[in-house]
């Protein structure tokens, strides 16, 4: 499972960062927005203003960063939402879907970039390819890969029967379980669909899913499981129920397994170069949504021996990384 590409479009989008880094304005001071659910001090924010600084954006210097949209539940976006638009920023990046709505809500003017499973499923985008109104962003398509992540965990637990899906309220989708339902049943798995709307209603869920004879949870995309993921990384482990999650970087900050693309990535190379573009003048409906254009497996084998698991040597192969 050597990284893989998705897309074909790093060419033109490569050609949007080159247009993009010869029209900035000098003296000019921009301002620029997060809602959702990250601290300012996660590793995705850092490498997107990292990136904003290589092309000219340096916080302090001509780029103001409003810190108010971060570290937000779900039930704050609205509220947060309508502060950041009062500002008059230059772009807002938004972690989530339900972040994107709240933010749409505030505004039809101000760019928004959205980093999302299926912004045009989602009804944020009318198109991939021409976006309209004033948002642009990621589609991550992380429901297409949540079958990969039910396979990765039956190699990694061959004898499972019954596994657990955790999902955040704020990405729900019945069409969702339905598909993951008739992949488990293909598998002769037995599958169990846990939701949670709220910070507090995660402990519960997974305690849930332990009680109901789950041998393994898979934890799908959604902003509010990624901001409480701490907490799912530490109750997965006391309970001894592993755990795969959507994001290669889970793998490090103490999950077992993560599988698909580098949110950091996504953020420090995708959502910086949208930024950038949108602030060099591009109207946001004018820029193509991207997909993420590389997948990859990261195994966390101490976690692997906290849970008492050996992870076969063939998929151990398969990891991209491996953290030891």
């Amino acid at each position: 499972m050597r990284r893989r590409t998705l897309l074909g479009a790093a060419g033109a989008a490569a050609a949007l960062w080159r247009h993009a880094a010869a029209a900035q304005q000098p003296g000019r001071l921009y301002r620029i927005a997060y809602l959702g659910p990250s601290p300012p001090s996660a590793p995705p924010q850092r490498a997107f203003f990292a990136a904003l600084d290589t092309q000219g954006y340096v916080e302090g210097k001509n780029l103001v960063v409003d810190q108010r949209g971060y570290s937000q539940s779900p039930g704050q976006f609205p509220a947060a939402a309508a502060l950041l638009v009062e500002a008059k920023p230059d772009a807002i990046v938004c972690g989530g879907p339900e972040a994107g709505r709240a933010a749409q809500g505030a505004t039809q003017i101000v760019p928004l970039i959205v980093n999302s499973d299926d912004l045009v499923g989602e009804g944020l985008v009318s198109s991939i390819a021409h976006p309209g109104g004033n948002t642009t962003g990621i589609s991550v398509h992380s429901p297409d890969l949540d079958g990969k992540r039910l396979e990765i965990l039956l190699e990694l637990l061959p004898g499972a029967r019954r596994i657990a899906v955790l999902a955040g309220s704020d990405t729900a989708n019945e069409q969702h379980f339905t598909v993951l339902q008739d992949a488990a049943r293909a598998r002769g798995i037995e599958l169990s669909i846990r939701t949670a709307d709220s910070y507090a209603a995660i402990a519960p869920a997974i305690a849930a899913a332990k009680n109901g004879g789950a041998q393994g949870l898979n934890v799908l995309g959604s902003a509010l499981l990624f901001g409480n993921r701490q907490a799912i990384f530490e109750q997965s482990l006391a309970l001894r129920l592993p755990a795969i999650y959507q994001w290669p970087e889970n793998a490090y900050e103490g999950g077992l397994i993560g599988y698909g693309p580098s949110i950091t990535r996504i953020y420090g190379e995708q959502i910086s170069r949208l930024a950038v573009t949108i602030l060099r003048g591009t109207a946001p409906g004018d820029l193509p949504v991207e997909l993420p254009d590389k997948l990859s497996l990261a195994i966390n084998t101490k976690v692997a021996e906290s849970l008492g698991l050996a992870v076969p040597q063939l998929l151990l192969a398969q990891a991209d990384e491996v953290i030891e």
